[in-house]
Order: C-alpha cells, then structure tokens, then sequence
C-alpha cells in the first residue's frame, strides 16, 4: 500500500463516516489512488473535472452523474463539489494538482466527511507535494510544473 494510500485511509476512513475515498490527478485526469473496493471510472473522472471547469452554477442547476447514481449538488464553488443522493453523498475537493474525493452512505453524519475531506484538501494544498518530493515518494513527472520553476 503506498503512503498516499495510508495517508487518505488514516485521515479519512479513519473517520467511519467516509465511505470510500479516491485521489485523482487532475491535469491527466487519471486515478492516483483509491481505498479498496472503490473503482473510478474514467466517465466518473470526466463528470467531476468537468464540475469543476464549468460554471459552479452551472454544476449546481444540474447536479452531477456520478456512479450511475444522479446527486442534486447542495454546494459548488471554484474549490469544492457537494453532492447528495437521498442518504448518500460525494464530497469532491480540488487543489491545484488533485481532486479528492469522499464519499459518505446512510448513518454516517456528512458534516465528518465534509470536514473531514476538506482538512485532507488543505494539507494536500500546503505541503503534501513538499514532503513527498523529499520523502522520494512523488516523481519529477508528478510535480505541479508552477512549483518547479
């Protein structure tokens, strides 16, 4: 299991109301990692990065399809994608190289995963790409060109 892996288990899943979580790389739109069990699709890849490269509004009005499952989006914004279907949710959390995302399922409060997805995003945003380039763990190929210069 790599660290990115452990890292978003510990600090997500840890939480026992986050369902499933995966962390993808968006200029590529590729999945970087999931919990297991948790497949994203590239169409599911697809409807989120273009969640965020529309209009926010836009997103809000139409919601999102995601998981063969339609959710009415409860909040967007440039940053973040809320997103509830009856007792289930998908919480989608942009920076500037990934898209976190968590899911939460009946009996588990949304306000933890929220939270809980959103502290994740500010970490990944401040210093996560730092510690894995000195801890080897992220390649030159994987670095946010902006930060190389």
């Amino acid at each position: 299991m790599s660290h990115l892996q452990t890292l978003m288990l510990d600090t997500l899943l840890g939480t026992k109301h986050v369902d499933s979580a995966a962390l993808i790389k968006l200029h590529e739109r590729t999945l970087c990692v999931a919990s297991p069990g948790f497949s994203v699709m590239p169409n599911d890849i697809r409807t989120l990065t273009n969640g965020f490269a529309k209009n926010p509004l836009q997103a809000r009005r139409e919601g999102l399809y995601f998981k063969e499952k339609d959710y009415k989006c409860v909040r967007a914004d440039d940053y973040s994608l809320y997103a509830k279907n009856e007792n289930s949710g998908v919480i989608v959390v942009k920076t500037h190289m990934y898209l976190l995302v968590a899911t939460y399922t009946e009996g588990m409060y949304p306000s933890v995963c929220v939270e809980a997805t959103e502290k994740l995003g500010e970490f990944v945003s401040q210093g996560l790409s730092s510690l894995l380039v000195v801890l080897g763990l992220l390649t030159a190929c994987d670095r946010d060109p902006a930060q190389t210069s």
